[in-house]
């Protein structure tokens, strides 16, 4: 089990700065607006040698039962009942507000260790340090987030606490790619709204993702731990929930882009790709060009249509989409198709399974005698155009990645091929390999005549 520290806190007084501090890396956004942080995320921290799972969490507000900040405050409050001990943090800047004091009174309610932390006391005095005492949760720590300063401090007071409750830390070994056991890396993607952050909900079967019927409550990358069990095996799984991306035209706003950049690295990291279609609205453009940026980048790709049981004749419009889908994708044939219901869980048990299987293909490796079996019968078949009068002949061919498939074909003058016999090519790999779906990579590489030389001294 591992020692878990949460950051709690108004909002804006510098929790996801600290949280980028102590796991290393500029993970949660960051922005001067208040209230940028809405989920609770989760990273590896560590201070010196000791090694925590840190929590960062939404600011602390009062607000009607209904609203926004209230369904954000009950996930700050899961993140309490998580933590071994609470980083509590306030502004130096503007000393202690009264809803500080009502947080306060409630972190020592609670029964959890609570560390007191006076942040942005950088070149600016110790007077909201002084004041910070009148909470009654012990002496404040003066920090600065942004600057690393204090991080020693908070050091010196997690460690008695870490050592004084009965942990016992699992040291993991390395993982190779392929391992069975390594997570399996799979990005949630889609418009706003499309019902994203519900689906995880659905899958792990907790509340885990903030939801609404708001568009974009999701501004961050989440990535959430959980272990799928497979028919054949248990499939451990990082889902990483993302912010809705809207048309780039659309996007104005700093903080949009800031959320429109960690979606895009989320794909970039991802492994399988699943998109979020709307039923009432799939695959319009803005849908579209993030399905191609995923299959650019060279990730596995599943679709999802949810909102499935608002649909009146549901195999009608399934064959419209599947013949949209071949027609506009025509760059992944074959790519699978999950409809279902993020609210009511109809079918959501489909998912997993196609996830899987796109996932397997994506990592397809082909004997490199067997493509070559395959390569002679394909040119012979269509052999490769004449260009200038001259054919060209493709010699072998080689597989030399996977994740996605690449392939090596080694050709005179492979410059000179036309665009039509490479996907003359590549489909015939799809079907003769069974690799519908992912993308796949067919590069060529030309073999200089070693008597061109010898042609041109004469």
């Amino acid at each position: 089990m591992s020692f878990k520290v949460a950051i709690i806190g108004r909002p804006n007084v510098g929790k996801s700065t600290l949280f980028n501090r102590l796991v290393g890396k500029r993970i949660a956004l960051v922005d001067d607006q208040p209230g940028v942080t809405r989920d609770r995320r989760e990273g590896d921290g560590q201070l010196g040698d000791l090694k925590f799972i840190v929590i960062d969490t939404a600011g602390l507000e009062e607000a009607a039962p209904d609203a926004l900040e209230t369904r954000m405050k009950a996930q700050t409050d899961r993140a309490i009942e998580e933590a071994h001990v609470c980083l509590f943090m306030i502004d130096g800047r503007v000393g202690v507000m009264p809803e500080d004091e009502k947080f306060g009174a409630a972190l020592r309610a609670s029964g959890k260790p609570v560390v007191l932390l006076v942040n942005k006391t950088e070149g600016k005095g110790l007077d909201g340090v002084y004041e910070a005492y009148g909470l009654g949760l012990g002496e404040p720590i003066a920090v600065s987030a942004e600057h690393g300063e204090g991080m020693a401090e908070i050091y010196t007071a997690l460690q008695p606490i870490h050592d004084s409750l009965d942990l016992k830390e699992v040291e993991g070994e390395r993982l190779d790619w392929d391992d069975p056991l390594k997570p399996l890396r799979v990005a949630i993607v889609g418009r706003p709204n499309a019902g994203k952050s519900t689906l995880i909900n659905q899958m792990i079967g907790d509340e885990r993702m903030l939801t609404g019927p708001e568009a974009g409550i999701t501004r961050d990358s989440i990535a959430i731990d959980w272990t799928w069990s497979g028919p054949d095996r248990d499939w451990p799984v990082k889902l990483h929930d993302t912010a809705g991306m809207r048309r780039k035209s659309k996007v104005q706003e700093k903080l949009e882009k800031l959320s429109v950049a960690d979606t895009l690295r989320a794909i970039r990291f991802a492994e399988v790709v699943i998109l979020m279609l709307d039923a009432d609205m799939a695959l319009e453009k803005q849908d579209l060009q993030i399905a191609d940026l995923a299959l650019q980048e060279g990730r596995a790709l599943v679709l999802v249509a949810n909102k499935w049981d608002k649909v009146d004749d549901r195999q009608q419009a399934l064959n419209e989409l599947r013949e949209k889908v071949d027609r506009l994708l025509p760059q992944a044939p074959g790519l699978p198709i999950v409809t279902l219901s993020a609210l009511t869980g109809r079918n959501v048990d489909r998912l997993m399974p196609a996830v899987t299987k796109v996932y397997v293909d994506w990592n397809a490796k082909v004997k490199t005698s067997d493509l070559n079996v395959w390569l002679e019968d394909a040119t012979s078949r269509h052999p490769p155009p004449a260009v200038k009068g001259r054919r060209i002949k493709i010699r072998y061919m080689a597989q030399t990645k996977t994740r996605p498939p690449t392939f090596v074909a080694h050709s005179q003058r492979a410059e000179e091929l036309p665009e039509s016999y490479r996907r003359y090519l590549v489909n015939g790999i799809r079907e003769a390999f069974e690799l519908p779906a992912v993308p796949i990579r067919l590069l060529f590489r030309s073999q200089k005549n070693p008597f061109e030389s010898k042609k041109k001294k004469r």
